[in-house]
């Protein structure tokens, strides 16, 4: 049998800002067989993950590009791949049989072929919705929980700033930490957010970063005693001004810089006697890196979500065609909660 595979891709590397015009919707024949001993894997893509790191894959040029398997360079014209939830087709891994329900890295498209790719088998035991997979019980919540517990080891007590604090990742590093009895303070793009974030999700307080003119000086109002942990997605001049208010052994999760992503962004310089003298901990990490914690991680979170302590924040979208949209409209800051886009019907 064949089918029509439709998937998107880049029509060029993206210099700055990424545009509907760097995007195509290219449609290509898939047999849905596997030759025996290949070990491939067909997947029905059902849930695709869009993520803002995806803009360094689509440059020419990146630093990133040779650090790990999920940064390599994107080549126009061949597909985007991504955290995703997907239904096993066809299987000649013995792993993985006919309608299994996988999460792993996907196309940004209709059909994903794997071979020796990282895929998950869902537990059929957890009872509920399978775009939570793509999201919240996905890498993002992995990255939150990883970097908030192993990296800042977060107590009861510290004051914890959260940028971009609607994301995808913010969101739950807030809700982490207010269930582990932290003082929580989140910055975000508008007004409708700074009150979901105090109203819904808990946060002790929350601002709008752009209505402020002087970050240091907000920071300072918001954190009179200083800030213990930054949960860094944003880089930039709020990593400077965070930095700034820090106490003393203050850690920083440098998780994203989306303010540092497009070509000719300011990019951050913190006061390196602040951190140096306050011996503050500024490290990057991916979730990749915790595996080991994926275990605590999801009984953890899912029992936190049939407990009603954390609000799952999902932002859908449906359709391949929709994909190009959905992902630029995350450096508007459209979004509210994890972005993700309905690929099938489960």
């Amino acid at each position: 049998m064949e089918v029509n595979n439709r998937y998107i891709t880049i029509t060029n590397h993206i210099q700055g800002s990424a545009k509907e015009s760097d995007f195509e919707l290219k449609v290509v024949p898939l047999r849905l067989s596997v030759e025996p001993g290949s070990s491939a894997v067909i997947l029905k893509n059902l849930w695709v993950s869009i993520d803002p790191y995806q803009l360094n894959r689509m440059k020419r040029y990146s630093s990133s590009h040779k650090t790990v398997q999920p940064a390599v360079r994107i080549t126009p014209g061949q597909p985007i791949d991504s955290p995703g939830v997907a239904r096993v087709l066809v299987s000649d891994d013995p792993e993985f049989v006919k309608d299994d329900l996988v999460e792993g890295f996907v196309h940004w498209g209709e059909y994903t072929v794997v071979k020796g790719g990282m895929l998950r088998k869902l537990d059929p035991e957890i009872d509920l919705p399978l775009s939570y997979h793509a999201g919240v019980l996905g890498m993002s919540g992995l990255t939150a929980y990883a970097g908030l517990f192993e990296i800042c080891k977060a107590k009861k007590g510290d004051k914890v700033f959260v940028s971009a604090a609607c994301g995808s990742v913010g969101n739950l590093v807030g809700q982490y930490a207010k269930l582990s009895g932290c003082y929580v303070v989140g910055c975000a793009g508008s007004r409708d957010k700074v009150a979901l974030l105090k109203e819904k999700l808990g946060f002790d307080d929350a601002f709008n970063y752009k209505e402020e003119t002087d970050l240091n000086s907000a920071l300072a109002r918001y954190f009179p005693d200083g800030i213990d942990i930054y949960f860094d997605n944003v880089g930039g001049e709020m990593l400077e001004a965070a930095v700034a208010n820090m106490n003393t052994c203050g850690r920083v999760a440098a998780c994203g810089a989306i303010a540092e992503y497009s070509e000719g962004a300011k990019r951050a310089a913190p006061n390196m006697v602040d951190v140096i003298y306050k011996r503050i901990k500024i490290q990057g990490f991916l979730a990749i890196d915790h595996m080991s914690l994926h275990s605590d991680f999801l009984s953890t979170t899912t029992d936190y979500i049939h407990n009603g302590k954390i609000k799952v924040q999902e932002d859908i979208s449906s359709g391949v065609e929709s994909i190009p949209s959905a992902f630029i409209g995350l450096f508007r800051g459209d979004n509210i909660g994890k972005k993700i886009v309905k690929i099938a019907d489960e």
